[in-house]
C-alpha cells in the first residue's frame, strides 16, 4: 500500500515536472541589428531602435523570456556574429558566454525600396490632402542561432509592403506609433508602417517556429518563403 502511494507520488511529480519543462518559454536574446543596404532612414542609431523595438514586441506576446539589451553587453561582439557567419571556433566559445540564452535572434534590412510620389495635393494644418501614392517595400533576412553552439538553426526572409493613400498627416502628432528615435521621424509615411509590418511579421514567425511549432502555421510561412522565391526568380529572368 505505502509502495503504491510513493510510486504514485513519484510518478505525479515526475508528469508535474515534465509538463513545467514543457512548457517552458524560450529563452532569447535580441541582438543588433545590421543594414546592408542605402536606405536614407538608416542612421547610427537605427540598428538598437529596431533591436529595442523588437524586444518591446516579443515581451508583448508573453510566449519568451527575453533578455535584456544591457545583459548582452561585454558578451560577445554582435558585429562579429553578423559578420563572420558564426563558423570561427573563437567566436563558439564566445556565443557560449551568453548565461540564461537558448537561442540569438540576429536581424539584417537586406533590401530597401521606394517607388511612386507622393508630391502635389493641397496642404492645410499639417494634413495633405490628395497627390500621388508611395510604395515603400522592406525585407529582413532573420537568422535564430543556438546560443550555445552557434548553430544557425532557423533563417527566414521577412518582408513588408506599405502604399501611402490619398490623406496623409504630417508633422510631430503624426509619428508612427512604436517607432522613436531617429525612426519616429518616418511620420506614418509607408517607410514606416513597412518597417512596423515587419517587426510584426518577425514577431509571429518567431512564435510560431520556436513556441507554438504548429504545422498550419509553419506550413504558411513556408509558402510565403516559395511565392518570395519565386517572385526573385522571375525578376532575375527578366533582367536577363
Amino acid at each position: 500500500m505505502k509502495k503504491g502511494l510513493a510510486l504514485s507520488l513519484i510518478l505525479l511529480i515526475l508528469i508535474c515536472a515534465f509538463a513545467a519543462f514543457a512548457q517552458e518559454k524560450p529563452r532569447i536574446a535580441v541582438l543588433r541589428f545590421s543594414n546592408s543596404t542605402h536606405a536614407p532612414w538608416w542612421s547610427g542609431s537605427t540598428a538598437t531602435e529596431l533591436q529595442d523595438l523588437l524586444i518591446n514586441e516579443l515581451a508583448a506576446t508573453k510566449a519568451f523570456r527575453i533578455m535584456e539589451r544591457r545583459e548582452l553587453k561585454g558578451a560577445l561582439s554582435e558585429q562579429q556574429l553578423s559578420e563572420s557567419g558564426l563558423t570561427d571556433p573563437s567566436t563558439r566559445l564566445k556565443t557560449g558566454r551568453i548565461k540564461g540564452a537558448q537561442y540569438l535572434v540576429a536581424a539584417t534590412v537586406s533590401a530597401y525600396e521606394e517607388s511612386g510620389d507622393e508630391g502635389g495635393g493641397v496642404n492645410f494644418r499639417g494634413f495633405s490632402f490628395g497627390g500621388g501614392k508611395k510604395t515603400a517595400y522592406i525585407a529582413v533576412d532573420l537568422k535564430v542561432i543556438d546560443a550555445e553552439t552557434a548553430e544557425i538553426v532557423d533563417t527566414r526572409t521577412i518582408e513588408a509592403t506599405s502604399t501611402s493613400g490619398g490623406m496623409r498627416v504630417s508633422g510631430s502628432s503624426a509619428i508612427v506609433p512604436g517607432l522613436s528615435g531617429s525612426l519616429g521621424r518616418q511620420a506614418k509615411t509607408p517607410t514606416g508602417k513597412a518597417i512596423r509590418g515587419c517587426i510584426i511579421e518577425i514577431t509571429d514567425y518567431l512564435e510560431c517556429s520556436l513556441v507554438l511549432k504548429d504545422e498550419e502555421c509553419l506550413k504558411k510561412y513556408s509558402t510565403k518563403d516559395t511565392r518570395r522565391r519565386d517572385r526573385s526568380k522571375s525578376s532575375i529572368q527578366l533582367d536577363e
